[in-house]
């Protein structure tokens, strides 16, 4: 089967969450240092100064608590120019990422310098640090280097540790996912309604969702054959815990569903049912969204339903587990 490259299906994605966790003693000094315009290192069991501390030593990891303010200023060791910035990166114009030195560390680290153009930046060029406007305590208090003309030495000692802090930094992954022909082909039935799958000619094994090759035996699956609506549950889990942008409420199952005549069974919901009398071997039936809600993909399926059939005999689906 060959599929024209403009049938192939494009979706840009964003995955975004909040990452919440503890800063523990050693990063919480850390971060404490950057609001008040200090910067610290931790001390090594071989006397070397770490920027940023670690938690525990690398070499005898042991335990990280002896630690040093070191200068705001320093070398850049290596770089490289980012021409086009991305969201949530350091700075909203060119910069350069650099590993930077500071003077009284023995770690380089990596960071943004703000240098104006790619011809100003080399590699043992003096940068110093430049602080954010108002400090939110956060990594962001550190907002770049940018060059500098002479150095400074540290002269701040480290005050008592103070509370552990805690950090909440915002992840957002944006990229553009192209489907392969076979799932483009597949996403295109989902939208109509139907289920395909693809056999491998040497095992005979079906896969829902098709795959281009077998993975068993490394030969091309035969031209999509479309499958039934209705399976078997073979293992299964009851959530219990909610959780940020869950869009059901606990307890409900999340299920792996083997589609009549298929290999391989796939996760999808099972409602329609109380969470406790889902079992394994029970047979379900698709519940697919109105048509004109329909996209390309398998949130086409809103779930999976009991067909009040009886359960299939473990036998028959035991070697899917």
């Amino acid at each position: 089967m060959t599929t024209p490259a403009s049938a192939v299906l494009h979706q840009p994605l964003t995955l975004e969450f909040d990452y919440t966790r503890s800063l523990g003693p050693v990063l919480s000094q850390y971060i404490s240092g950057l609001g008040a315009k200090q910067v610290i290192g931790g001390v090594l069991s071989d006397g070397r100064v770490a920027v940023p501390p670690p938690d525990f030593d690398p070499a005898t990891h042991d335990a990280v608590t002896e630690m040093k303010p070191v200068a705001s200023e320093g070398s850049v060791v290596t770089w490289s120019w980012v021409a086009e910035p991305l969201a949530d990166q350091p700075l909203d114009h060119p910069f350069a990422f650099a590993l930077v030195l500071l003077d009284g560390a023995d770690t380089p680290f990596l960071h943004a310098v703000d240098a104006g153009s790619p011809e100003a930046m080399s590699s043992g060029m003096r940068v110093r640090a430049r602080w954010a406007d108002e400090p939110t305590g956060s990594v962001r208090d550190l907002a770049c280097f940018e060059p500098a003309d002479a150095s400074t030495s540290p002269d701040q000692e480290v005050g008592e540790p103070g509370e552990t802090k805690i950090g909440i930094t915002s992840v957002r992954l944006s990229y553009d996912y192209a489907a392969s022909p076979e799932e483009s082909v597949f996403g295109k039935a989902l939208k109509e309604g139907r289920i395909l799958g693809q056999r491998c000619p040497v095992c005979q094994k079906m896969y829902v969702p098709p795959r281009g090759a077998c993975p068993v035996d490394g030969v091309p699956t035969s031209d999509p054959v479309e499958m039934p609506d209705t399976g078997i549950v073979t293992t299964f889990c009851i959530v219990n815990v909610p959780f940020l942008g869950q869009r059901i409420k606990p307890p409900y199952v999340s299920a792996y569903v083997l589609l009549d005549g298929a290999d391989i069974a796939f996760l999808h919901l099972i409602l329609g049912v109380d969470a406790h009398d889902v079992r394994m071997g029970m047979r379900v039936r698709a519940v697919w969204k109105p048509e004109a809600e329909r996209s390309f993909s398998m949130e086409n399926i809103s779930h999976f339903e009991p067909t009040g059939e009886p359960d299939a005999d473990y036998e028959t689906y035991r070697r899917h587990l």
